[in-house]
């Protein structure tokens, strides 16, 4: 399916998303080191932790609100909330004013923001788009949040230190913008259902009813075991990835202070640590723009069971080879290892939550799927807390040992789902 065939939704979606993402990419992957410079490891850990709470309870807000009030409200609405909060944050890293607590309370909303966002947006790529064709259109638009991933880290090598008020005064205006573009431009996707309506004979429901129906829906959702399950694991497996912009960037600066990339003669090229970070973040993206929609082609030809448990075991291999060393050459080759195992479910682990969702509660099955990261992410910063008390090898191997038992999830998983496949193909025939 190329883009010129794509709804409209989708092109304005495409666009204003990778204008977003570039900006961000600029900040956000130093933001850790910040925050631990200025809290300390543990209290900066056990912050991050508090942060994602509130996104957690937002990501099943968001779900519910996707199905409820709309995906174009939601998105229109977490936009515009995202560039008041990035306003303020760059207000508190002003000429005028210098608070990390005011920054980190920001970085917070805009957490919570993007976790009403997501749920909105990945529901309306099924709203639109045929299922067969829904891989290959998740595969781009993580393909743009890539090559944001690649450019961003280098401008932001470049600028951030210098200019970062600037930078985030540019983050919130470029939200608004989406904003808007998302009203002017785009039309609501989300199916009509009338019993679901917060009206109903023209009696509205009071506020406790509201927060009562949600809690039931997802009551249903989690009674799923196939579907817990999956989260279970993408928890399990997320120890892993959410350390991309938590531990590994604290771990870098830790253990060397310069690296020689290259040395030719009288002639070498010496990176600080922070930019051995914004190289292999860059690596990362650079890969995962150029071979994501390539691999997931390729990767729809096997079955899905042995990618997902493949996956896990391979994210377990490379995040162990992070902490064997302070080479700046085996840093990359380990995030090409990594990133490997990123793209083998790039494009394929949203096309399986579609498969399980019923289709008047996309919303909330994709908020209670994003789970897996949302979850994953208020635990994973603890890890920077564990370091302290056990050292960085050991801390690199309970991860990767917490990948491994994903994979096992995984194949008890795909167990179920099999069974239950097979069962429904089984009454349909009789």
């Amino acid at each position: 399916m190329r883009i010129r065939d794509w709804d409209r939704n989708l092109k304005v979606r495409l666009f204003g998303e990778a204008a977003i993402n570039i900006t961000f990419w600029m900040f956000f992957p130093f933001l850790t080191i910040y925050f631990t410079e200025s809290f300390g490891k543990q209290t900066a850990g056990l912050l991050l932790v508090l942060s994602q709470v509130f996104a957690v309870v937002a990501n099943l807000m968001g779900g519910y609100c996707a199905d409820r009030f709309g995906r174009k409200r939601m998105m229109v609405f977490s936009a515009f909330g995202q560039g008041f909060a990035f306003l303020i944050f760059g207000l508190a890293s002003s000429p005028w004013l210098d608070s990390a607590m005011i920054g980190f309370i920001c970085f917070s909303l805009v957490g919570v923001f993007g976790s009403f966002y997501w749920p909105a947006s990945q529901a309306m790529v099924a709203d639109v788009v045929d299922e067969k064709d829904r891989s290959h259109v998740f595969a781009v638009f993580y393909t743009s949040i890539n090559i944001a991933v690649v450019i961003g880290p280098i401008l932001g090598g470049i600028f951030y230190v210098h200019y970062r008020f600037e930078l985030l005064l540019s983050a919130a205006l470029i939200c608004m913008m989406l904003g808007l573009l998302l009203y002017k431009m785009t039309r609501e996707t989300a199916p009509t259902d009338k019993s679901k309506l917060l009206v109903t004979e023209g009696k509205k429901k009071v506020w406790y009813s509201v927060m009562t129906d949600q809690f039931k829906d997802y009551g249903v959702i989690f009674k799923d075991k196939t579907f817990l399950l999956f989260i279970l694991a993408g928890i399990l497996v997320g120890q892993t990835f959410m350390q991309l912009d938590l531990l590994i960037p604290v771990y870098i600066k830790d253990v060397m202070d310069q690296a020689t990339l290259f040395s030719i003669g009288n002639w070498s090229l010496t990176l600080v640590s922070e930019q051995v970070f914004g190289l292999i973040l860059s690596e990362n993206g650079f890969l995962v723009a150029l071979l994501t929609v390539v691999i997931t082609r390729w990767i729809t030809k096997f079955r899905e069971r042995n990618v997902f448990i493949l996956s896990s075991v391979i994210y377990a291999i490379s995040i162990f080879m992070f902490g064997q060393t302070s080479s700046v050459w085996l840093f990359i080759i380990a995030m090409a290892v990594f990133t490997f195992a990123e793209l083998m479910t790039a494009g394929i682990q949203q096309s399986f939550v579609s498969k399980l969702a019923p289709d008047h509660m996309r919303g909330q099955y994709f908020a209670a799927a994003s789970l897996r990261f949302t979850i994953a992410r208020t635990i994973a910063p603890l890890s920077i807390t564990l370091s302290l008390y056990v050292g960085y090898d050991w801390t690199f191997i309970i991860l990767s040992i917490l990948a491994l038992i994903s994979a096992g999830l995984f194949f008890i998983m795909f167990e179920r789902f099999e069974k239950e496949q097979a069962s429904v193909k089984k009454e349909v025939n009789s």
